[in-house]
């Protein structure tokens, strides 16, 4: 969801300082840093667990293999944010990823007991992120938002048509990812980052 979170503040946000200050090249180059660690090293570190066979199955099916995983995923998400720390990034995108590797991170230390949606832990912190974001910003993100709040919707649809979650997952998944974006976001102009 961080490359999508990237992709919609750099392409779709148009009018705002990231569509318009963000040269094109610097806004491709970043969604592919963002997208290398936030898709490609996961996916590539799940095969090699599962090919080790510490995991049954690459969908993560069973709740007791999802942890070590999840918490890899954190990892790179907070290497991600520390490599941006000193460039010259959009402080949104660099709070955008510490956000999405705390919700990864919560996620994993909540499944250890309870089994929570993590595609709506995404969802639910894009969402939160572009709504402080378009607060911040005073920019009308309105029909971003009714788009992300349909696409949760057939998210969510799609996980309890598949039977893989219960509707209290579902829930739970989403107000995390949105609470923990925009509590992070919050803290972060707080603590006036720049």
């Amino acid at each position: 969801m961080c490359s999508y979170g990237s992709l919609l503040f750099f392409f779709f946000l148009k009018g705002s300082i990231y569509y318009y200050l963000t040269p094109t090249n610097l806004k491709w180059i970043i969604s592919a840093m963002i997208f290398s660690f936030s898709f490609i090293l996961p996916v590539i570190n799940i095969y090699i667990l599962y090919r080790l066979n510490r995991i049954s199955s690459l969908r993560l099916e069973n709740q007791s293999e999802r942890t070590f995983p999840y918490v890899l995923t954190s990892c790179f998400y907070f290497g991600l944010f520390y490599l941006f720390l000193d460039l010259s990034v959009w402080p949104s995108i660099k709070v955008l990823i510490f956000g999405g590797g705390l919700a990864i991170l919560l996620t994993a230390i909540i499944n250890l007991k309870y089994k929570i949606s993590a595609h709506m832990v995404g969802i639910g912190g894009l969402l939160g992120s572009l709504i402080i974001v378009s607060y911040v910003l005073k920019y009308n993100a309105v029909p971003q938002i009714a788009f992300l709040v349909l696409l949760a919707g057939v998210i969510a649809t799609s996980r309890l048509y598949l039977k893989a979650h219960e509707p209290k997952q579902i829930y739970s998944g989403f107000f995390l990812g949105l609470l923990t974006q925009v509590v992070v976001f919050l803290s972060f102009l707080f603590f006036n980052f720049n």
